[in-house]
């Protein structure tokens, strides 16, 4: 009885903390100016008026062969102020429908499990205030901070993933909050699904956690992309919260050398759209992030796509 009351009370404080830590959160937040922000509009448009927001976040802790995921959020924002506004698809302008703001960068520091634990606050206090969160990352495991808030939302809530890796081990260099680990660590939430597509690099390690799960992960490899059954896959999505998390690396290597794991044998523009399009028409896509850009020198093409493929998504969910 003793110890029940000390969790009790344990719980209690934790969750003063929490709620203490949210509303200083929500103080913290801070709006960069619209014409330095994504797609630098014209009109200013306040976190309030906002139905987008939109997160940068260079984390970079984990990554294990090249860096620079670090200023992958800045260059997109840079890149997104080259990306034309009329959207011919739409034939019209589609960020007149999604009212957005972008938040100033915080200060992200190497501290993994801590830097985690504070994009979690921010996608929380935006969940919070009934916007869309879109977060610019970063290593991809800024996808275990974000998706918390999700999931303690939605209790039906599905993955649509594009990446090179299934990032399914349990852990990687001693690390189960790895970028290698990130959707392992979504999984960890057992009413949350997984549809993965563009996948060509698995471990021995993951095999097993993917056989024991295969009724909540389906993976589309990249080597089978002729055999791909959109009809059969949108059966995950149809009436379903989804959140939508976008490796670069599921590019293939030729058109997004910028990021930290080039893989050949990958994904190209008009393989991916269609995609997120048809999950959009099918589904409730409640959030998104793009991750894993780093930034080379005299490859600002890269940074574009990523900007533009912000642009598409944003747009597909709210001109559909």
């Amino acid at each position: 009885m003793e110890n029940m009351e000390k969790l009790l009370d344990f719980s209690i404080i934790t969750t003063i903390l929490q709620n203490y830590y949210f509303l200083d959160m929500s103080q913290k937040l801070k709006i960069m100016p619209q014409d330095k922000g994504f797609l630098a509009l014209e009109e200013e448009c306040s976190y309030e008026n906002a139905k987008v927001v939109v997160v940068p976040f260079g984390l970079e802790s984990s990554v294990s062969y090249e860096g620079g995921t670090r200023n992958g959020p800045k260059a997109m924002i840079k890149a997104s102020h080259q990306v034309e506004l009329f959207d011919d698809e739409f034939w019209r302008e589609p960020f007149t429908s999604f009212p957005l703001c972008t938040l100033e960068e915080p200060m992200v520091s190497n501290k993994l499990n801590h830097e985690i634990d504070n994009l979690e606050a921010i996608i929380q206090k935006i969940l919070d205030d009934e916007k869309f969160p879109i977060t610019f990352g970063g290593e991809h495991s800024i996808t275990i901070g974000t998706i918390k808030p999700f999931a303690r939302k939605y209790d039906d809530l599905v993955i649509l993933h594009f990446d090179a890796h299934a990032d399914l081990r349990d852990s990687y260099n001693n690390e189960p909050n790895s970028h290698a680990s990130a959707l392992r660590r979504c999984l960890d939430f057992e009413h949350i699904k997984l549809v993965s597509y563009g996948i060509r690099n698995i471990s021995q390690s993951e095999i097993p956690f993917l056989e024991a799960n295969s009724h909540r992960i389906k993976i589309n490899w990249a080597r089978t992309k002729s055999q791909w059954n959109l009809e059969e896959d949108l059966k995950w999505f149809k009436g379903k919260n989804v959140y939508l998390t976008f490796d670069v690396d599921g590019f293939d290597s030729s058109v997004m050398p910028a990021t930290g794991t080039p893989e050949p044998g990958g994904l190209f523009w008009n393989d991916v759209l269609p995609i997120i399009k048809a999950v959009m028409n099918v589904s409730n896509v409640v959030g998104a992030d793009i991750n894993e850009l780093a930034p080379k020198e005299g490859m600002h093409f890269c940074d574009f796509l990523a900007a533009k493929l912000a642009y598409k998504i944003l747009s597909y969910k709210f001109c559909k």
